[in-house]
């Protein structure tokens, strides 16, 4: 019995080390998590607060370059009706509503082709024709503007002015065309994920009152789905304004007043093709240069608005605990 009392102290004292060292050893892997989970959320909100930065550095470069403009030209000159550079005259009216009626011809087009395409992938066709559409939809938005503008251009441009009889069919109906047909990816996407949204038990309620299928779709999904369709609206929309190239290359680029009844098939001038077709030709140091920084206020402004607009739903569906 003498002689194993050495060997049981050996133990008993292996046994104390380890009761000590485990809780020592779990606190430092804690530590660790938690200066990890503490690194990884600082890094996403770095992240996450320089894109806000970003965005308003580059406003603030905007207003530095356009400023002058604003403090230099009148307000009367401002929202005059003639663009002539050479001429110092600026006036912005014709290429603002030479925007608006490009950007709300595209809408006009693509929001009940965009809503119906969304309604018949989420609600109409089978999972094999769904799991193809989706991702062809997807692929659509990756199409480059200047192609389309090409396309525009070669094809659309002369049977727009073969069918219509139309003098020249780099017209603004041209325009709101490739546009409305650059909208559709984003419009249809995001209002698809609206409609997903929507619990199935309203579709299971509406079929049980006796709802045929159609009646449940636009009396029940649909207005449940009301802010994200909005959302997508105005998304597609901003698309539509921020656009370049391809309205650039079909329009006709006239800087001209659309109000005549006719205006939707003669030329027009987008503010971002006016951007676009100058900035390269500009002398710096003359008022033409602040001109175009000043258009580029006007018109972040502008998307900045319509952003904020559709954020309105989103927050409002946040609120509610999703599109309920």
């Amino acid at each position: 019995m003498v002689g194993h009392q050495p060997a049981q102290l050996a133990r008993n004292a292996d046994n104390n080390v380890t009761s000590i060292m485990t809780p020592t050893t779990g606190n430092h892997s804690t530590a660790k998590a938690r200066w990890s989970e503490f690194f990884i959320e600082g890094l996403i909100r770095v992240l996450g607060f320089s894109t806000i930065g970003f965005v308003v550095l580059i406003f603030l470069f905007l207003l530095n370059q356009g400023l002058p403009f604003f403090f230099n030209v009148p307000a009367k000159s401002l929202l005059g009706t003639r663009w002539y550079p050479t001429f110092d005259l600026f006036g912005t009216l014709p290429l603002l509503l030479g925007s608006l009626l490009v950007t709300a011809t595209a809408i006009a087009m693509a929001l009940p082709l965009g809503l119906a395409t969304a309604v018949f992938v989420r609600e109409v066709a089978p999972n094999w024709a769904r799991e193809i559409l989706k991702p062809m939809i997807e692929v659509l938005a990756g199409i480059p503007s200047v192609v389309l503008g090409f396309f525009g251009m070669t094809l659309l441009a002369p049977l727009v002015r073969t069918t219509l009889n139309v003098p020249t069919g780099l017209t603004a109906f041209t325009g709101a065309l490739i546009l409305a047909y650059m909208a559709l990816p984003t419009m249809i996407s995001v209002a698809e994920d609206a409609l997903d949204a929507v619990p199935m038990s309203y579709r299971d309620a509406g079929l049980a009152m006796g709802a045929t299928h159609w009646q449940v779709i636009w009396r029940v999904v649909v207005p449940a789905a009301r802010s994200g369709i909005v959302m997508a609206v105005m998304l597609g929309m901003g698309r539509a304004i921020g656009e370049t190239m391809a309205v650039m290359m079909v329009t006709g680029n006239a800087a001209r007043m659309p109000l005549s009844l006719d205006s939707l098939f003669r030329p027009a001038r987008t503010m971002t093709a006016t951007i676009a077709a100058e900035m390269g030709e500009v002398a710096q140091g003359s008022i033409h240069f602040p001109a175009l920084f000043g258009s580029g206020v006007i018109l972040f402004v502008r998307t900045f608005l319509i952003n904020l607009a559709a954020a309105g739903p989103m927050f409002q569906k946040r609120r509610r605990g999703g599109l309920r």
